[in-house]
């Protein structure tokens, strides 16, 4: 039987695991990137970038396209509903980042995206995805300008094309399953990877995550191009039985490394000794002081305090009287307000 921890090629880009961050809008920001990656996470994706308000020039969406400095490697991932615009911001993309992969997004159910003809409205017509898809691929495999290297400078384009790859859902609603349609239209397309959330659009987050379907999934694209499995992948027993039931060529976390980066050390100890490594709460809290640290240098103290409240929550969570330190967490202004509250657990 093969290792379930192994490593991964997408495209001409090599990665050394199987388990990753999915993007997560307001979540995966290049500092909780940084701490994932610190904490064993192989592989890592931006916060879904607007095709639109990039090729328009917005400096916060260009911003959330930064690479943390501690990546290896990671993708920038954008959406859209226009190939001409995807196309653009690909391109876009490549010139002011040293991403090594462009991911698609037509998986978000959430509405504003979707009005856009973006995100999971595009599993009601693979034949734009394909389109979208197509579009992005040839940007990357015709890009001929410089680009930004991990340094921050603009160097000649070395002629690597960078992998293109999509995420996308079972379909539109129970009525409405179109992954297959999808899978066969990013393939011809040229994506290097698929990765597949298990459930529907209508489903949104709740319910449970189509395991079957992914596994489905795997023996249809055939081994054509690696997929990965995404959906209820909370604990390294949950990412060990989805490799195991779905035969997908690695796991994305979401929600489960939310408050919990530790989940990719624990994951891949799991998977290669059988062992869990527990990890104290004190633990946790530095991570969290460190998250605070990277975020305070990209946002200032304010801004990055107020985002923090929601990551400390996710941090603390499990502590005894864990209800009462959320409601000041929650209040939380400053660093040393933060420092205040947590101190007993420093």
């Amino acid at each position: 039987m093969p290792e379930l921890y192994h490593p991964v090629k997408i495209g001409n880009l090599t990665l050394d695991g199987n388990l990753f961050l999915a993007p997560v809008a307001g979540y995966s920001d290049r500092a909780f990137r940084s701490i994932c990656t610190d904490f064993g996470a192989d592989f890592a994706y931006t916060e879904m970038v607007s095709s639109e308000a990039l090729t328009r020039g917005s400096e916060k969406t260009e911003a959330l396209m930064r690479r943390a400095p501690n990546e290896n490697h990671y993708a920038v991932q954008i959406f859209g509903g226009i190939p001409e615009t995807m196309a653009n911001a690909a391109r876009m993309v490549l010139e002011r980042t040293s991403c090594e992969c462009i991911d698609i997004n037509a998986g978000c159910p959430v509405p504003k995206i979707i009005k856009s003809g973006a995100g999971s409205e595009l599993t009601k017509n693979p034949d734009k995805l394909y389109s979208i898809i197509k579009a992005v691929v040839e940007a990357a495999k015709n890009y001929d300008g410089k680009r930004t290297d991990k340094n921050g400078n603009l160097v000649d384009y070395s002629g690597e094309i960078v992998p293109v790859t999509v995420k996308i859902r079972l379909g539109w609603d129970s009525e409405h399953i179109t992954w297959k349609e999808c899978a066969e239209a990013a393939i011809k397309a040229g994506a290097s990877a698929i990765t597949m959330h298990g459930r529907t659009r209508a489903q949104g987050y709740e319910g449970k995550a189509n395991w079957n379907a992914i596994a489905e999934l795997v023996k249809f694209v055939n081994k054509r191009i690696p997929v990965f499995g995404n959906g209820d992948a909370f604990t390294p027993e949950d990412a060990k039985n989805m490799l195991e039931q779905t035969d997908c060529d690695g796991v994305m976390f979401a929600r489960g490394a939310m408050g919990n980066p530790f989940i990719f050390k624990r994951t891949r100890e799991f998977l290669q000794t059988g062992k869990i490594t527990e990890i104290d709460m004190s633990e946790k809290i530095r991570a969290g002081f460190r998250e605070l640290e990277l975020l305070t240098t990209d946002m200032g103290e304010k801004g990055a305090c107020l985002e923090m409240r929601k990551r400390f929550c996710a941090y603390t969570k499990g502590i005894e009287g864990s209800a009462a330190l959320r409601k000041e967490l929650v209040n939380s202004n400053t660093v040393e307000d933060y420092k205040n509250v947590l101190k007993n657990y420093l």
